[in-house]
């Protein structure tokens, strides 16, 4: 199965065909397969769930190995959101294939990431007519909350996580981004990691996992 971005595709445990799938967005400067070893972790407990680990659409300005899933160099916010919604349009793209592919509603598909990842994730999800399962993010932010609060089209279940000590994104987007789904009457759950840096800590990974297992079992 080919798609529109390179991806790392991780498939059931089960030999039946999918019953839902995850499809995880890796941060700025990595590569799908730097976060399918987030899948690597859940896959055993997730059997019937086929995990999509896309690399971004284009090569990384500061990282030529890795991808991004637009710059973030020297850009204005108003130049950031543009380029999000070239990202958000490919994103999309590959939901409808995965869709497709595997004859799967979007109340099916869960959709999530790690910094950038999550960045996009939040942004496509929430933008989305037909309602995907669940959003979960991992250090990130909502790129333009303006934007954001005129483009509601669905509200999915969402679980935002993020390290206290985080000086690559810091925690604040977190509480912007609680308040912003609490005042639009979203399900949401968070967590602060104590003395967490810019990763995914190991209890992290475990409140992903019962995340999914909850909203996608």
């Amino acid at each position: 199965m080919s798609y529109s971005l390179n991806t790392t595709i991780l498939n059931p445990l089960s030999e039946d065909k999918p019953k839902n799938a995850v499809i995880l967005c890796h941060g700025y400067g990595g590569d799908g397969k730097d976060i399918s070893l987030l899948a690597n972790y859940w896959k055993s407990h997730l059997p019937n769930t086929i995990f999509i680990c896309p690399d971004a659409p284009e090569k990384c300005a500061v990282s030529p190995s890795g991808f991004q899933w637009f710059d973030l160099m020297d850009q204005t916010p108003d130049q950031i959101l543009t380029k999000s919604l070239v990202a958000e349009i490919k994103l999309n793209k590959l939901i409808d294939e995965i869709k497709n592919a595997y004859d799967l509603s979007a109340d099916k598909i869960a959709v999530g990431g790690f910094s950038q990842g999550c960045m996009i994730s939040l942004q496509t999800g929430i933008k989305r007519k037909d309602k995907i399962n669940c959003i979960l993010g991992y250090s990130g932010k909502i790129i333009s909350v303006e934007h954001l609060k005129k483009n509601i089209n669905s509200r999915p279940n969402i679980i935002l996580m993020h390290g206290d000590l985080d000086e690559v994104v810091p925690v604040g987007s977190l509480l912007e981004a609680k308040d912003f789904f609490n005042t639009n009457n979203y399900e949401i759950e968070t967590k602060i990691f104590k003395n967490c840096e810019h990763r995914i800590p190991t209890e992290g990974s475990s409140l992903g996992l019962q995340f999914l297992k909850k909203n996608l079992y």
